[in-house]
């Protein structure tokens, strides 16, 4: 199995109409964050049947999909990596979390990140603490995926209880000037505190006047609505 099978896969089922759509709505126009992105039109669920399929792709030609020009490669590509991340053992799951790491600048769009860093970064640090201090350094990048990632990747560690780094890099973010940012920054705390309110509340009685409002809506989005305008009033 070769990435240009795994292409000409993606192409039979490709739908022009539906690549226009996507093309829209993951900004795609000049100036915009996703500016140059090529669509093929292919829904997630069938990328994720073939990913499943494709999942012994050797990583030379899951590189090979990442460096494609069209979205929906570069995501059946990431795909690939996390349902084989699932079934490998520790050391193969070091070489694809390392492999990650040197072809993350194909994570170049919102969902790419998000449906990777979790797993593929955040999931293989959550046994490696030392190794954390990566998403700091990634959370001070100028790239505005980098700094996604860095956010993103501990939604991991918010799941196993653990809310240091999340609310670190949290702060760390505060005067990001992107509204993505906001955004999943936002969503991190609000899934700090769909856990644990205490934490998600120390934060805001510390940070809520300088937090963006985005930032500031997505966090307090399951707090009690009284609440929720006490937040927005400060």
């Amino acid at each position: 199995m070769t990435a240009k099978h795994v292409l000409d896969r993606l192409c039979l089922v490709a739908a022009p109409d539906k690549a226009a759509v996507l093309a829209g709505f993951f900004k795609t126009g000049k100036g915009q964050y996703g500016e140059g992105d090529i669509f093929l039109g292919v829904v997630v669920p069938q990328q994720r049947r073939l990913a499943r399929e494709c999942r012994d792709l050797p990583l030379p030609e899951v590189a090979r999909l990442l460096a494609s020009p069209y979205h929906e490669a570069r995501l059946t590509g990431w795909l690939i990596l996390t349902y084989a991340y699932e079934r490998a053992e520790p050391r193969r799951r070091q070489e694809i979390h390392d492999f990650t790491l040197a072809h993350r600048t194909a994570m170049n769009n919102w969902d790419l990140v998000d449906v990777t860093a979790p797993k593929l970064i955040g999931e293989h640090l959550l046994v490696r603490p030392a190794g954390r201090r990566l998403l700091r350094r990634l959370a001070a990048s100028p790239d505005l995926w980098e700094r996604r990632i860095a956010i993103v990747s501990t939604q991991a560690f918010i799941r196993a209880g653990q809310f240091d780094d999340t609310l670190a890099i949290a702060a760390q973010l505060l005067a990001d000037p992107h509204d993505l940012i906001h955004k999943a920054t936002g969503w991190m705390l609000r899934e700090v505190g769909k856990r644990d309110p205490r934490p998600l509340r120390a934060f805001l009685t510390a940070h809520a006047e300088l937090m963006p409002r985005t930032m500031l809506r997505y966090a307090i989005e399951r707090l009690p609505e009284a609440e929720r305008r006490a937040w927005l009033a400060r």
